[in-house]
């Protein structure tokens, strides 16, 4: 009936989506984890162990001029990423591939999470919210809220919703800014407002401290810098955010400090 939805669209992404899947069994998600899975993934059965289910998809059939305007080097030249660093392993392109959720009629209802989120308290409620549900894009300032934040949203799927989508999508001389979250925004201009504590930014941590409470907080949403890169520019400034990513990851829990007050 329901489902959570991530997509793993290369073998760097692999760590994230295991901390998601940890994460969702810590907090007692009553829904599984499908995972949307790029061909040349490897390692994948610790998910399944976990409870996944894994679903190979293909990449979507665009355009060879949608795909040059969307490279990594095109994508930052036209529109660069200023307030923080995307690690070399992230392809634009990749970004569109989660599109395809829309084509899992199986379930009424999904939730897609990012690879490089993280779910502290139990979220299953978000399957109450309509299509298209989705907290804004907060990390530097309140003028963030009139832009949505595609990590994590709810989407009812729907062939024909996919195949408009698509035919939306690729239009000549598209350039989504933003990727799919441009696109999303832009299909959906009336999106319901998630609070923004199902999708907390990792830069809120320094940006915005007194909007960062961990006994608060549902989603943790680790942008731009991944916390499975090593010593990355960010990791002084995010130490603790960081802290309980790997606690998760590899204890399949919160660190001791964190876990009493979130129960």
């Amino acid at each position: 009936m329901y489902s959570y939805v991530t997509l793993v669209a290369n073998q760097d992404y692999l760590i994230g989506a295991t901390a998601l899947a940890r994460s969702l069994s810590m907090t007692r998600s009553a829904w599984p984890l499908t995972v949307l899975a790029l061909p040349g993934v490897a390692g994948l059965d610790e998910l399944e162990r976990l409870g996944c289910t894994i679903l190979p998809v293909e990449p979507l059939p665009l355009s060879e001029d949608f795909r040059a305007r969307h490279t990594r080097s095109s994508q930052h030249n036209l529109a660069p990423f200023t307030k923080g660093t995307k690690p070399q392993f992230h392809d634009p392109l990749h970004n569109f591939v989660k599109l395809r959720l829309w084509q899992l009629e199986q379930f009424k209802r999904v939730v897609f999470l990012d690879a490089d989120t993280l779910v502290i308290r139990n979220i299953d409620r978000l399957f109450g919210y309509p299509e298209f549900a989705a907290a804004p894009n907060l990390y530097e300032s309140l003028n963030d809220f009139h832009r949505l934040n595609s990590g994590v949203f709810v989407a009812e799927p729907s062939q024909r919703t996919f195949d408009s989508m698509l035919a939306r999508l690729d239009q000549p001389e598209a350039f989504w800014s933003r990727t799919d979250q441009t696109f999303l925004q832009t299909w959906f201009p009336e999106w319901h407002g998630l609070p923004y504590l199902y999708n907390v930014l990792q830069y809120v941590w320094f940006n915005l401290p007194q909007l960062w409470q961990w006994t608060s907080i549902y989603v943790i949403h680790y942008q731009y810098e991944k916390p499975w890169e090593r010593n990355h520019a960010r990791w002084e400034h995010l130490r603790p955010v960081i802290d309980a990513w790997w606690h998760v990851y590899e204890h399949g829990q919160l660190p001791p400090e964190l876990k009493g007050p979130l129960e």
